[in-house]
């Protein structure tokens, strides 16, 4: 059996898309969880877009060490020294060029010749292979592109030494019979193909990313680019749990496999919503809730029977578990760092010691914690380098006859601040008492809050998307609107919605610089 490449790319594509952003901390402990999945290629980022992409991918690239790290960019001389340099520490790495090759793209976004696409093709790989060996070419947009001139691009791309050609449905725009003609012509006029692997990148706007990835595979494809949970830019990339339990479960017709160990799939899958805050829908493919929940009587009791009869994988074999109670107020600081281990975590010293305190906190509060409690109380808290600001005490009164008030201090290194407000609700009176002590106006863009457990002492999570205005801090050299994302959790909703706005905060102004 043919081994598939699995390239994730939920560090680069699937993180610059709304609402999945994620800071360095956020991003490796997302890189040594993909580790331990056992990708064979993480895309770590996109270097040239940011200072902060650059440092985290340069950090996953000294840190992780088992799979390529890979550096996207462009063709042009900024972004690929940007990812040579950033991929250095690295003991494999790849750099990722692309450029459009659709008429579309050419006129319109890049303005460019057909003959100036190939002449860029042929001088960024050229810079790209003074950096590493390994180098992948991506034709963007290449469903949409005519394949005459495809093939050439691809053929010169080879010549000058790309080791992975990348055929992108950039806009999800194929159909699986259209996409698997296309990979054929590759195979049939470009005359080089053979000296390197042919890759595709499926994006699910018709919800056809994971179809048309496994098409191209039953096509000739060896390598397959695809994100935790499917995210992506709009719609979403082909899902990577979906494209491995297919190939795994549907051996006997495709006749192909790949390294993933895919136990390692649904804490994957946890941690990625529990960084981002973004739970995964229930019904979604492989690592949804209801992805091996049986409600009706005829499917319960074939299940009870043989288990086959409705289910076509084990949970186990995607290392599904059920919640259990595992710690409690007394467990101690070495059980708590082990099961931080099997939730996926890999802390060091003091983001375990800060970790336990939320825990034991917790563990005061609840007579039963389980592991979906100890994913969203700690999750947060292991994320951002340096808290500015912290919550020592909050008291909101509140009632259908009285204004609602607030009275929040707040400790900025060993200094107290404190402040009350009046507001349209509690949650948005602690809000203001924190504007008035940091000097910092937060617009509430989005909130959400969900109970994580269920009975009446269940944790809440709270979620929230805030824009902020930092006028006052205009004499440091940053913008003046900019929107973050916190979360937080607690057993208490008004402490979990203070705690996530503070974490909004936080991280804007650990972002940039700002002590």
């Amino acid at each position: 059996m043919a081994k598939i490449t699995i390239f994730d790319t939920t560090l680069r594509d699937g993180e610059q898309s709304p609402g999945f952003s994620m800071n360095m901390e956020e991003k490796l402990q997302m890189a040594f969880q993909l580790e331990a999945l056992n990708v064979d290629v993480i895309e770590a980022g996109f270097p040239a877009s940011s200072a902060g992409d650059f440092k985290a991918v340069n950090a996953i690239a000294k840190k992780v060490g088992r799979p390529v790290i890979c550096g996207l960019a462009r063709m042009v001389e900024g972004d690929i020294t940007a990812a040579g340099n950033a991929i250095k520490p690295a003991k494999k790495r790849r750099i990722h060029v692309f450029i459009s090759t659709s008429d579309i793209h050419m006129k319109y976004k890049l303005r460019k010749t057909r003959k100036e696409v190939l002449a860029m093709t042929r001088s960024g790989i050229a810079l790209a292979k003074k950096f590493t060996a390994d180098v992948e070419f991506s034709c963007e947009d290449a469903t949409r592109s005519d394949p005459g001139f495809m093939y050439e691009v691809i053929t010169e791309a080879i010549r000058t030494g790309a080791t992975t050609v990348n055929i992108p449905d950039t806009v999800g725009y194929t159909v699986p019979e259209e996409y698997g003609r296309l990979i054929d012509g590759i195979f049939s006029n470009v005359p080089n193909i053979r000296n390197a692997v042919v890759s595709v990148h499926c994006h699910n706007d018709l919800g056809l990313g994971v179809a048309n990835s496994l098409t191209a595979v039953m096509h000739g494809a060896r390598q397959v680019e695809c994100t935790v949970n499917g995210i992506g830019e709009r719609a979403g990339n082909a899902s990577l749990e979906e494209v491995v339990m297919a190939i795994k479960t549907r051996r006997d017709f495709l006749g192909h496999t790949t390294g993933i160990h895919t136990r390692e799939i649904h804490k994957t899958s946890k941690l990625l919503s529990s960084i981002t805050g973004i739970p995964v829908q229930p019904n979604k493919a492989i690592v949804g809730a209801n992805a091996f929940a049986h409600e009706a009587g005829i499917h319960q009791d074939g299940v009870l029977k043989r288990r086959e009869t409705y289910e076509i994988m084990t949970p186990q074999s995607i290392g599904l578990h059920q919640s259990k109670m595992v710690l409690g107020k007394h467990s101690g600081r070495h059980a708590f760092g082990r099961k931080m281990a099997e939730l996926g975590f890999k802390l060091d010293k003091d983001q375990l010691d800060a970790a336990f305190e939320r825990f034991k906190a917790l563990a005061d509060k609840k007579k039963e914690v389980f592991d979906d409690d100890l994913e969203a109380v700690v999750g947060d808290e292991i994320t951002i380098a340096h808290r500015v600001y912290e919550l020592a005490y909050f008291h909101t009164t509140t009632g259908n006859a009285t204004i609602p008030t607030a009275t929040v201090k707040l400790k900025k290194g060993g200094e107290l601040l404190m402040a009350a407000a009046t507001g349209d609700g509690p949650i948005d009176a602690v809000y203001n008492a924190i504007d008035k002590i940091t000097g910092v106006k937060g617009r509430l863009a989005n909130y959400q809050v969900r109970a994580v457990t269920g009975d009446k002492d269940a944790v809440g999570e709270v979620i929230v998307q805030v824009e902020f205005d930092l006028r006052r801090l205009v004499g440091r050299g940053v913008s003046t609107q900019v929107a973050a994302r916190g979360r937080a959790a607690s057993t208490d909703t008004v402490e979990a919605s203070t705690m996530a706005y503070l974490s909004a905060l936080n991280r804007v102004l650990n972002e940039r610089g700002v002590r």
